[in-house]
């Protein structure tokens, strides 16, 4: 009993241990970050934040495969708008978590005069082998048949001919008399 109390101890003292062992965070000044995500992995990043510089951070991704071509998925949050000509402007909301899947490479330059940080975590793609599972939702649960009526055969009805079709007089349009000016 006492060894189980003490695990339980461990763990809930040191749950920043046993849950952040998949986050990564570096800081970036002057050499370029690149994390190459094989095909059965993905990179999640939740963090991606700026002090200093004018010009604004960048996460690039870089595609494999058969998709190729590449793209800025991400800009970096400034957190320093208390000093300069920025001191006006209100402090930005954080970035939503972004997700990228393997095949692919991901490419943080620095920025001059900043200090780039970023947080993310490598995971195991749960289709893996490049393959997406494709589940099939049903919003009604699907009946079992069951049996009804039993088809029979119904005889076939065979025309019969009927005689010619005497032709019918249209009637005679008789002309209205022209609309004439009132007389005063």
């Amino acid at each position: 009993m006492p060894i189980s109390r003490s695990l339980v101890a461990f763990f809930l003292l040191n749950a920043g241990f046993v849950f952040a062992a998949g986050f990564k965070s570096n800081i970036i000044t002057t050499s370029q970050l690149t994390v190459t995500i094989p095909e059965d992995r993905f990179l999640k990043i939740t963090n991606f934040t700026q002090q200093g510089g004018t010009d604004r951070g960048v996460v690039s991704v870089t595609l494999s495969g058969d998709a190729g071509g590449s793209a800025n998925v991400l800009t970096a949050t400034r957190i320093d708008f208390s000093t300069g000509i920025n001191s006006q402007n209100f402090p930005e909301i954080g970035n939503p978590p972004v997700i990228v899947a393997g095949p692919a490479e991901v490419n943080v330059p620095p920025v001059a005069g900043a200090t780039l940080f970023i947080t993310y975590e490598k995971g195991l793609n749960e289709g893996g082998e490049g393959t997406t599972p494709i589940v099939t939702v049903s919003p009604t649960p699907a009946g079992t048949p069951t049996p009804g009526a039993t088809p029979s055969i119904t005889p076939s009805v065979t025309p019969t001919p009927t005689s010619t079709p005497t032709p019918t007089a249209f009637p005679t349009i008789t002309p209205r008399p022209p609309l004439r000016p009132l007389n005063p």
